[in-house]
């Protein structure tokens, strides 16, 4: 790839970074999106399998409350989201139980105390300390849970004030969620239509892997391998799209990405941000063998929680009809499960917590057909799932969001300052907000340069 120039250079082509495209070539710029992975999407990745009725998604999955903008793609797509039913079962003394009114009743304990207004804390330390009184241990043993399964956290790291914030919000909160109808390739898709419209300023570049970035107010060099030759590129300003995990890596590490000068005024917010790991493994059978136990009694069930097992939350396709499983983990859990363990090891260990869930008596690894997953905590271009605030984080995504002398811009999900963090909503909204800030910039630069250009105009 030759050297060229642009005026704006977006690196990563996930969500961030296309729509932050969208947007500079629909005001006009010249753009060089840069990918270091051999497809777009980043942490999308949608497969189809002949005879699967439900997509496998390998990333994201959900659509995390009203999420206009996300719904807004979904629908230029043609598309729209299946609303996900909310049947719950858990496994207590042996027996499956339904469970129903948990989550409302955790959101309303941390809505009667006001203590993380003037502190912040651990989320464990607030369970026990703070939250002892106004719940059961059973609520704060499932409120724990989550915020390792949904957050990916850490609670003994992670901050309690920013868990809160999020769980009594929009994203989580009383609000839907949904999948997309036909899976979040059509997010993907839309965000492609749109680039192709402009295509003529567009250059979309992948399995280019960026090395290091060289800036200073005003121009950007980025360089790094193409198709093992090396490249480089210039712009006036450039969109940081790179997932939390990759600008943690220590200098040297395999996959860093060098910034020179170094972004050291980010590097309070890195240390206060987390890239919280996740284990998702999509099973596949020859039927949905739990639609027919026990006299039909799972049949529109969502989920099943196996709180003790390697795996402890499973979900199903529902309301769609797919004999397929979710087996889920996140956090410590996810952490320690992956020490030195294979695919096929991971598969085995979800299968046997799915014999916790439905008794020995139910023959479930006879019935696996295939199984299907991606490591998002060794993807060299991602280094983890989503990101979480640890304790003292409250202004770390934004102060990560903050541009750098009207030359670097910042996007992806971890520098979301509109409650959408660790979601795709997130992320797009976090390119929209990047793009906008730099056509600002462009905008400035130019209304200078022409009262420059009048001042010296002869007469």
């Amino acid at each position: 790839m030759a050297a060229s120039s642009f005026d704006v250079i977006v690196i990563g082509a996930g969500a961030a970074g296309l729509v932050a495209a969208a947007e500079l070539l629909q005001a006009g710029q010249s753009v060089l999106v840069l990918e270091a992975r051999d497809r777009v999407g980043g942490r999308i990745w949608t497969r189809r399998e002949p005879g699967l009725p439900a997509p496998i998604e390998l990333g994201a999955e959900f659509v995390h409350g009203h999420a206009p903008i996300t719904r807004e793609l979904l629908a230029r797509a043609g598309t729209g989201v299946i609303e996900s039913s909310d049947s719950h079962w858990s496994l207590e003394a042996g027996e499956l139980t339904q469970r129903e009114g948990f989550f409302p009743q955790i959101r309303a304990a941390m809505q009667r105390t006001d203590v993380l207004a003037s502190k912040d804390m651990s989320f464990a330390r607030y369970l026990d300390d703070y939250l002892a009184d106004v719940l059961p241990a059973e609520a704060r043993a499932t409120a724990r849970m989550m915020a390792e399964g949904f957050d990916a956290a850490d609670t003994r790291r992670a901050s309690a004030r920013a868990i809160a914030a999020e769980w009594t919000g929009d994203t989580v909160g009383s609000t839907p969620q949904s999948r997309p109808r036909g899976g979040y390739e059509s997010v993907v898709a839309a965000l492609l239509e749109t680039l192709n419209h402009d295509s003529s300023r567009l250059r979309l570049q992948l399995q280019a892997v960026v090395q290091r970035v060289r800036w200073t107010q005003g121009a950007v060099e980025v360089a790094g391998i193409f198709a093992g030759a090396s490249f480089a590129a210039r712009a006036a300003r450039a969109i940081i799209t790179l997932p939390l995990g990759v600008l943690q890596r220590a200098p040297g590490a395999p996959g860093t990405v060098r910034f020179s000068p170094a972004l050291r005024s980010k590097h309070e917010a890195l240390r206060h941000l987390a890239s919280g790991p996740i284990l998702k493994i999509l099973l596949r059978f020859g039927a949905s063998f739990w639609e027919t136990l026990h006299g039909g009694r799972y049949r529109d069930a969502s989920f099943f929680h196996a709180p003790e097992a390697q795996f402890p939350t499973f979900w199903t396709a529902a309301p769609q009809r797919a004999p397929l499983l979710v087996a889920w983990a996140g956090g410590p859990r996810a952490r320690r499960l992956a020490v030195g363990a294979s695919p096929p090891d991971l598969a085995r260990s979800a299968v046997a917590s799915l014999r916790t869930v439905f008794g020995r008596g139910v023959d479930v690894a006879s019935q696996l057909e295939a199984f299907y997953y991606h490591d998002w905590q060794r993807d060299p271009f991602a280094r983890g799932a989503y990101s979480y605030v640890t304790v003292g984080g409250s202004d770390a995504r934004r102060v990560l969001a903050l541009p750098l002398a009207d030359t670097l811009f910042f996007a992806g999900e971890a520098t979301d300052i509109e409650n959408e963090a660790g979601t795709v909503t997130g992320a797009l909204q976090s390119g929209v907000r990047a793009a906008r800030e730099a056509l600002t910039t462009a905008g400035r630069k130019l209304r200078v340069d022409s009262a420059r250009n009048t001042r010296v105009r002869p007469t």
